[in-house]
């Protein structure tokens, strides 16, 4: 790992998502540069790297992966495709940087998660929310027994989206609401409050062919703590993202947890009345870089790591189990 240079990234795919999550972050991480990038279309690609100042275009992502001068690859890729190129990434010398869900299904993920111990190199799952100070906030409060002993957790997230080139609605890439925005909710659970959860049932309003448009779930944690998760990119869905903890000494709420950067709000309620927080920082996904540069130079530990990517994504093969669904990717 180069100890004089800033980490060199390539991009796999002009994905939209990538200047947000990844070129607009270099900016402000010193120790990031974004070198290259390689697209499924040539010319989308030569368009891309003039457009975000990227130095290098390669013809296909075998020549990106390959690349001697890059440290680290950048995943954006439908989720059908992170197993495949993630593995062969980590297999050519190369961290990784994924984007969520990290793969199609459990059995995929374990055997990125195993790529990537076998290599000894990084592989990080990108739920950015997570490296935003007001994720640890939340931890904190749960932690330190703000609202008492837990009893019950909820989160939302619903977007309202459009079918039309949609990769969400596509069976063949591993869509569903479930996938991309479901994947959220079901991971806060976990990392909001340190228990394990275990699907009970799930209902799926299904769009296109296996393509959950829809998806609520009721789910049980260590100790008795009920839980519940719902999710929709239906056109008529309302745009809402929302955490609520309930504990035997009062309630939290947290407003926007995914973007906080985008506006946010804390409330904590208990009979000492209700309090009311913003938590500064940068960008969700400046945090998540900063974080995977860290850990890629053996700084501190990334904590979306593969194996914890595994367990999500057994939730998540759970959830369609319980809905009557077949898993991604099979």
């Amino acid at each position: 790992m180069p100890d004089k240079h800033p980490l060199r990234f390539g991009i796999l795919g002009a994905a939209r998502i990538a200047p947000d999550a990844l070129i607009k972050p270099a900016h402000q991480v010193s120790d990031v540069e974004v070198t290259a990038i390689a697209a499924r279309d040539p010319a989308r690609g030569r368009e891309f790297a003039s457009a975000h100042n990227i130095p290098r275009v390669h013809a296909t992502y075998t020549d990106l992966i390959n690349d001697p001068d890059l440290d680290v690859i950048y995943n954006p890729l439908p989720n059908s495709l992170h197993c495949e190129w993630s593995i062969a990434a980590l297999r050519a010398g190369k961290h990784v940087l994924c984007e969520k869900p990290i793969s199609s299904n459990a059995a995929e993920a374990e055997r990125m998660a195993k790529a990537a111990e076998e290599t000894h190199l990084l592989l990080g799952e990108a739920f950015h929310y997570s490296y935003h100070p007001l994720a640890e906030r939340v931890r904190q409060l749960l932690r330190d027994g703000a609202i008492g002993r837990l009893t019950h957790l909820e989160a939302r997230f619903t977007v309202p989206m459009s079918p039309k080139n949609n990769i969400r609605f596509d069976w063949s890439l591993a869509g569903g609401a479930t996938m991309d925005l479901g994947c959220y909710p079901l991971h806060m659970l976990r990392n909001f409050s340190g228990l394990t959860p275990r699907v009970l049932r799930a209902t799926a309003r299904i769009g296109p062919p296996n393509i959950d448009v829809a998806m609520d779930i009721d789910l049980e944690l260590n100790g008795g703590v009920s839980a519940r998760v719902s999710c929709s990119m239906a056109q008529d869905a309302t745009l809402m993202i929302l955490f609520t903890a309930r504990g035997e000494r009062g309630e939290l709420n947290v407003v926007n947890p995914v973007a906080p950067h985008r506006g946010h709000q804390l409330t904590l309620k208990t009979a000492d009345g209700e309090k009311k927080e913003t938590v500064p920082g940068d960008a969700t996904f400046t945090h998540q870089l900063r974080a995977f540069a860290a850990a890629v130079r053996g700084a501190a530990k990334f904590p979306t790591d593969g194996a914890a990517a595994v367990a999500n994504m057994r939730v998540i093969d759970d959830v369609y189990r319980a809905a009557g669904l077949p898993l991604r990717g099979t």
